[in-house]
């Protein structure tokens, strides 16, 4: 058929059924005028939308277009750092090189130096403001380079040589312009005589000489400029000494005890005393800071730390510098591992309770950040390494229950509109990004927060919110292929249960479990290791030992929901619906094994319900009566002799000592067939098929 004509093109376009069909609906026939009830809904859209673009957009909206770590907003000014790694060496006395006697003439450099400090921040300043102008306007270059021709001023002598060792002066740092230090080659022999020097006659530029060379070592291979090291004995000697006596050697010469508090040393900033030992304190912390850059040893890391914990309280006059640490050990306590991590958590912990509760927003919002960051990859991450992160920042949260609380709040109605999300539109990505690993260990974190500091502080509105947002997770993925989620969801609010005091029914949530509906048949495999999954695979489900592993985690979760209700008062009432679900699946099941198990549950449930109705019926208090009600059977409950409490014992004995493997899928191992000794030709006429066999 060829092509139809222009005018049969035109007619088709207008007159065909199907197309005047797609333009009624498309298309409005009539206007109506607007009425004054509609203006008023235009009026109010637009103040809607005008309080949305003022910041108070709605929740939803806000939680979809935000990541877990973008929760929290840091502020920027907060965080200056000190951008140049190079900060110049100290003025050293040239006879103490020589380990002569030693004249006055660095103290005189040193003194001018103080006083000429804010002459030298001008005219920086105005070299800098110069090099911008020289950018943009080469006629001027041109002009400088005809007037200056042949000619340099001892000002811009002085800016050259700020531009080659340093950016700028800062708190009495002092360039080296009299000694070059590139000539030197420092021993062991003249840092140990140095070290005597300092420790036992206090001598000011022994120690200035000893800050030299720590610096040379920490930016070794990073630069080329200052003295040479000998040998790494020279470079053992320089580090240890230095980490190990800088505490000790800046409190002499503060005079300051060693308990002593950031009060106390802010008040000697006006001091003689302090300006003289404070650009020595400014250069020992930048090297150390930039070690920790530089360095991967853990053990050069952790006793780097440990020695800087020392010290802390003389961050404290050093603001940029502190931010700068910070920065620095939250990835080291995130990635590090063992005795490095423990280090980094204490120091963070030290900032907050020794430098004020100012640095505790920064603090805690670099540390949920990267402890986020970290459970997206969780899989090839240590569990006990998570846990640990996770209890200390439940640490550092209770040096501040106020702010945590409330940020905790936050989090939880960001946790809780995500789940909102998925139920309401059911959007793949937020159903996809509850059962992630950030969404579950945020998760995790707040429910071991709330039980950590349920005594501490009210947390009442934050336990009602988290159980409505776990019930929510639990009930939006009910299938056997997400086993390992909901027995996590019944495990928070067990422990919820526990800690807080509040009944909270769970049996529905177990007992669904044992109910589950999958294909009999399949092979053999081995356990499932479920705490090491969100989701399982579908092979997993048509496994013959999957419903074992489902009966076997009810079993343990129920006796966890039993032990906590097992003395109280109502708990033949609470008994009742477990055990008719029990029952029914006791009848409907063919397995021996699991038969045997549910039973022995049952029995012990059905024993306990005796004991507690027994005692119940001896009392003569009225329900009514709350205090009587709390004090049933407490001293029973003390002794741990109850034979349901026995029977939990066992039950969690047995599951710790269960050595569950990863469900992975076996790996496929494929061979060839291989011909018969006699050369049989029909045996290989199919032998391009493969055999699998299972390892």
């Amino acid at each position: 058929m060829g092509k139809l004509g222009k005018k049969a093109r035109k007619f088709a376009k207008k007159k065909l059924p199907a197309v005047q069909k797609l333009r009624r609906k498309s298309k409005i026939v009539f206007k109506k005028r607007p009425t004054k009830k509609d203006k008023q809904d235009v009026t109010e859209k637009v103040v809607k939308t005008a309080e949305l673009s003022n910041g108070r957009s709605s929740d939803n909206e806000v939680t979809m277009a935000t990541s877990f770590d973008a929760l929290f907003s840091e502020d920027d000014n907060t965080m200056v750092l000190y951008d140049s790694d190079s900060d110049g060496y100290l003025s050293e006395d040239p006879s103490c090189g020589d380990l002569g006697e030693i004249d006055n003439d660095a103290e005189n450099k040193r003194t001018l130096s103080v006083n000429n400090q804010k002459l030298y921040e001008e005219l920086a300043a105005q070299k800098k403001l110069l090099d911008k102008l020289k950018k943009k306007d080469q006629k001027f270059v041109k002009f400088l380079e005809s007037y200056n021709k042949g000619k340099k001023s001892q000002n811009q002598e002085m800016y050259s040589d700020e531009d080659e060792d340093g950016d700028e002066y800062e708190d009495n740092m002092v360039l080296d312009d009299s000694v070059t230090t590139n000539q030197k080659i420092l021993t062991s022999s003249v840092i140990n005589k140095w070290s005597k020097l300092v420790i036992e006659e206090h001598n000011e530029p022994a120690l200035v000489n000893l800050l030299n060379a720590y610096r040379v070592a920490c930016h070794f291979g990073s630069e080329e400029t200052g003295p040479t090291i000998q040998d790494s004995e020279t470079f053992c000697s320089i580090y240890t000494f230095m980490l190990s006596e800088a505490d000790n050697i800046f409190r002499v010469l503060l005079k300051i005890p060693i308990n002593c508090k950031k009060t106390t040393l802010l008040e000697l900033k006006n001091t003689t005393r302090w300006k003289k030992v404070q650009p020595l304190i400014k250069s020992y912390f930048r090297s150390t800071l930039f070690l920790l850059k530089q360095v991967t040893d853990s053990e050069i890391l952790a006793f780097s730390i440990a020695r800087l914990r020392a010290s802390l309280v003389f961050f404290a006059a050093f603001p940029s510098l502190l931010n700068m640490l910070i920065q620095i050990i939250v990835p080291l306590w995130v990635t590090g591992g063992g005795v490095l991590s423990m280090n980094s958590s204490l120091l963070i912990q030290d900032i907050v309770s020794v430098c004020g509760s100012a640095y505790f927003d920064t603090c805690f919002i670099k540390t949920y950040k990267s402890y986020i960051a970290r459970c997206r990859i969780m899989e090839t991450v240590d569990t006990k390494h998570i846990e640990f992160l996770r209890d200390s920042f439940i640490n550092l949260c209770t040096l501040d229950l106020e702010k945590s609380s409330n940020k905790a709040l936050v989090s939880v109605q960001q946790l809780s509109n995500i789940l909102k999300h998925a139920k309401q539109n059911e959007n793949k990505e937020a159903i996809k990004t509850i059962y992630s690993w950030q969404y579950t260990q945020c998760v995790d974190l707040w429910v071991h927060f709330i039980s950590a500091n349920v005594n501490e502080c009210d947390v009442q509105l934050l336990l009602y919110k988290m159980i409505q947002l776990i019930n929510g997770v639990a009930c939006l993925f009910p299938g056997p292929k997400y086993l390992p989620l909901r027995i996590r969801c019944v495990q928070w609010l067990n422990k919820l249960s526990s800690s807080c005091g509040v009944f909270i029914p769970v049996a529905s949530f177990i007992l669904d479990m044992v109910e589950y509906k999958v294909n009999e048949g399949g092979k053999s495999r081995k356990s499932v290791k479920l705490a090491s999954d969100l989701k399982l695979p579908k092979f997993w489900l048509k496994s013959q030992n999957f419903t074992e592993q489902c009966v076997n985690s009810a079993i343990e979760l129920l006796a966890v929901h039993f032990i906590q209700w097992s003395c109280h008062i109502s708990f033949p009432e609470l008994a009742v619906i477990p055990l008719i679900r029990l029952k029914k699946f006791y009848e409907r099941s063919t397995v021996e094994s699991l038969k045997r198990v549910v039973k022995r549950l049952m029995d012990m449930v059905e024993q306990n319900v005796e004991f507690v109705q027994k005692k119940r019926d001896d009392v003569a208090f009225s329900p009514k009566d709350q205090e009587s009600v709390d004090q049933f059977l407490q001293f029973e409950k003390g002794t741990l002799n109850t034979p349901f409490t026995q029977y939990y014992k066992s039950i969690i004995e047995k599951a710790a000592s269960k050595m569950s493997t990863s469900p992975r899928e076996p790996e496929k191992v494929k061979r060839k067939k291989t011909q018969d000794a006699g050369g049989n030709g029909d045996a290989n006429t199919k032998g391009k098929k493969r055999r699998v066999v299972e390892t």
